[in-house]
């Protein structure tokens, strides 16, 4: 029996794969299938069968996970999304000190994926100013885990500044009682995060297409960067979020390069800015 087809049989055969909860197995699972069906043709009657067989096992395990998704999903619509993300929060909270990249993504990132269902941008997409970065979405795990950290209230309001599709925003109103706003130079992606969060019920996630050097800043007790810009545009949104912290006390959580530039402004103090590749949270002096 060759290797694919002995770890195959084992795989068919591992009714734990079933069970909802597993779902970094059945990520992993599922990822070594696609690998498999990816490499070579079915050239004899083995090698199509042993085929069949992969792709009616990729087919049961993503409809499991379909399952999962949707019932998530009919949670959030019923006002219940912070107790049904709860197991996954906690699951993102226990594998935080992990060695860890920034922009690796991984099964939470699929039920993230899977429970949004944000659909495809059909708009063209906006050219980028001096300063502004392409566009990739936090990964779900460092997301759950800085709102377990934020331990935000119903007088919060995030604004993620370069919120992309929205997964932030759209996560602090399932996960939280706080509300939250995403700033968003594509309208395209503004248009599609507006209609998940309409199809969700999340009323109290809002999204608005514009600059962040010129966006309504008042109303935000906490900001969120995803190094979405650098250079000049960063040091005028950080000036901007300068004087929103001589008016009252605001946090700025920061991911990626940014964080380095933001550990340096004298009007914030930082809770933990030792690494990159993980959310950094600063406290107004």
């Amino acid at each position: 029996m060759t290797a694919p087809s002995v770890r195959l049989d084992f795989l068919e055969h591992d009714v734990s794969l079933r069970e909802p909860a597993r779902l970094r197995e059945r990520s992993d699972a599922l990822d070594w299938l696609d690998t498999c069906l990816a490499l070579g043709v079915s050239a004899t009657p083995d090698e199509a069968r042993l085929r069949q067989r992969i792709e009616a096992l990729a087919a049961e395990l993503q409809a499991v996970d379909d399952a999962l998704c949707a019932q998530i999903r009919q949670a959030i619509q019923l006002g219940d999304g912070a107790l049904a993300l709860r197991p996954w929060a906690a699951a993102a909270a226990s594998g935080a000190d992990e060695d860890d990249s920034s922009d690796r993504y991984d099964h939470l990132d699929n039920l993230i994926s899977g429970v949004l269902a944000i659909g495809e941008t059909t708009e063209p997409l906006l050219p980028l100013d001096e300063g502004m970065v392409f566009y990739q979405p936090s990964p779900a795990r460092h997301i759950l885990h800085m709102l377990a950290r934020l331990a935000l209230g119903e007088g919060d309001v995030l604004i993620d500044l370069g919120s992309g599709l929205g997964h932030v925003p759209l996560l602090v109103a399932i996960a939280t009682s706080a509300r939250s706003i995403g700033v968003e130079w594509q309208g395209a992606y503004v248009a599609a995060a507006r209609q998940c969060a309409r199809e969700l019920g999340l009323a109290r996630a809002h999204f608005e297409q514009g600059d962040a050097r010129e966006a309504s800043l008042s109303t935000g007790t906490v900001f969120y960067l995803y190094t979405p810009f650098g250079g000049d545009l960063l040091r005028a949104v950080l000036d901007r979020l300068q004087l929103e912290a001589r008016r009252r006390p605001i946090r700025v959580c920061t991911l990626g390069p940014c964080t380095q530039s933001v550990a340096r402004e004298s009007w914030l103090r930082a809770l933990d800015a030792s690494r990159l590749d993980r959310p950094a949270i600063f406290h107004s002096r």
